[in-house]
């Protein structure tokens, strides 16, 4: 299709850069490691490459180059609504040129062909606990397809190219991308719905999916700006990174990406909606009950809750310091929509919103006292009557599949090497630690003797 050949263009105009690069600047220190980076997680370190998305500490994301409201501005919009379709945004990540709305629609007629899921993934899928978590459900049906994967066929073939292995890698992508809703919506109505067969219908996949699960008209939309703003938070997150190093060992995008939704899983990723969703419900129930959340009565609790040495969940980013762009977009949708922006949850949110900040500043131990994505999603999921919070992280895979299988594909065009970092042991920290540095460091490059 037109897509895959803007893209091999973009790719060959793309390479002469990453090997210039490499040759006559690739020794060139961008960045300084301490010891606490060492042991805390490599916060900071910046040895990851991608122009998919950047992450500013000070304005938030830009996917290829765009704000959040840039992006809605400028992709076309689904038709009668005020955002765009997955599809345009997924050209857009591909390529970075905003499509138009004839480039959309063949997107849009190629995903049809696509998701089809072979019988065998529902099979493997209803053969699990129903109990099973929904998470561990979509990186079982995800895996399952994996024998189906057109670069695992090719680099088996004994016809293997790395200059050429992208193809493969992108008609993956594109084909887990056009499934993953349908698969998710898949497992929403075998554990949470009576009537569990998916009727996959001819609209966008923001809209399909609604209708899959059962949600209204205006869900619509949601399921399109949950899906985008969802989509990349450039690469150092947990599921972006883990599906690019699982990929950059040639693994196909099927183990990429079951491996990248298994991290994105976790508590401290892509399960925390659910959890500040929970801790809302409950600090609803205990500090306001059926009265209005004044500023008063947020104040005091927040305080209570601090002084508990408790968190504010929601609050707080490992890069951001500020308010999350993807919160002010899901709340300037509630604050639009009539009925939601009167709901009691979300106005306890916006009130917490209010307060918050101030709060979190005078008590002095939050490095962002911000709000960040997860402070207004769930809010909105169960508004719409979605209240099986153990799916909403499974929204999140959904959207997140955009712009991690966008990363790989890149990855393979512009043959990212196998990912491994050396690691050293604390008595080799301690003594680099005594001496004030790495000796053959400090010898080599006296600007690094600080480190």
């Amino acid at each position: 299709m037109a897509l895959k050949e803007v893209l091999k263009q973009k790719i060959e105009e793309f390479r002469p850069h990453i090997q210039h690069l490499i040759k006559e600047h690739g020794k060139v220190v961008i960045d300084q490691v301490t010891i606490d980076q060492a042991i805390g997680g490599a916060r900071d370190v910046h040895c990851l490459v991608t122009d998919i998305s950047y992450l500013d500490p000070q304005e938030g994301i830009r996917f290829r180059g765009k704000t959040i409201p840039e992006t809605f501005a400028a992709l076309p919009k689904a038709p009668g609504s005020k955002y765009p379709t997955v599809e345009s945004f997924w050209y857009f990540l591909l390529t970075g040129d905003v499509p138009t709305q004839a480039e959309v629609d063949e997107v849009l007629a190629e995903w049809k062909v696509r998701q089809y899921v072979p019988s065998y993934v529902w099979d493997v899928i209803r053969g699990m606990p129903r109990d099973s978590h929904p998470m561990a459900m979509l990186s079982v049906g995800l895996l399952a397809m994996q024998r189906d994967s057109k670069f695992a066929h090719y680099y088996s073939s004994g016809k293997f190219n790395k200059m050429t292995a992208w193809e493969y890698t992108y008609e993956d992508a594109f084909d887990i991308i056009a499934r993953i809703p349908i698969i998710a919506a898949f497992i929403y109505n075998l554990k949470y719905r009576s009537d569990f067969q998916n009727r996959i219908g001819k609209l966008d996949m923001g809209a399909n999916f609604a209708e899959m699960i059962g949600q209204c008209e205006e869900y619509k939309d949601v399921a399109r700006m949950y899906f985008i703003l969802h989509s990349d938070h450039e690469s150092g997150n947990v599921s972006a990174h883990t599906t690019h190093l699982v990929n950059s060992a040639l693994s196909d995008p099927y183990y990429a990406y079951s491996a990248g939704l298994n991290g994105l899983a976790g508590p401290l990723h892509g399960l925390a909606n659910q959890e500040v969703l929970d801790w809302t419900i409950k600090f609803k129930q205990k500090y306001c009950g059926a009265a209005e959340p004044t500023k008063e009565l947020v104040t005091m609790a927040l305080w209570d809750t601090l002084k508990a040495g408790q968190v504010v969940p929601g609050y707080g980013h490992a890069v951001l310091r500020k308010t999350d762009p993807r919160y002010m977009s899901q709340r300037e949708f509630c604050l639009a929509t009539p009925g939601l922006k009167d709901d009691p949850l979300f106005k306890l949110v916006s009130m917490i919103f209010e307060v918050a900040p101030g709060v979190l500043k005078e008590h002095g131990k939050a490095k962002n006292p911000w709000p960040n994505v997860d402070a207004q999603s769930g809010v909105i999921q169960w508004y719409y009557g979605l209240r099986e919070w153990d799916f909403y992280t499974v929204l999140f895979g959904v959207g997140r599949s955009l712009g991690c299988m966008a990363n790989i594909t890149w990855d393979r065009a512009l043959g990212y090497a196998l990912e491994r970092p050396k690691s050293v042991t604390v008595s080799m920290l301690e003594k680099w630690g005594d001496e004030g540095g790495r000796p053959e460091i400090i010898a080599k490059a006296p600007t690094l003797t600080n480190v």
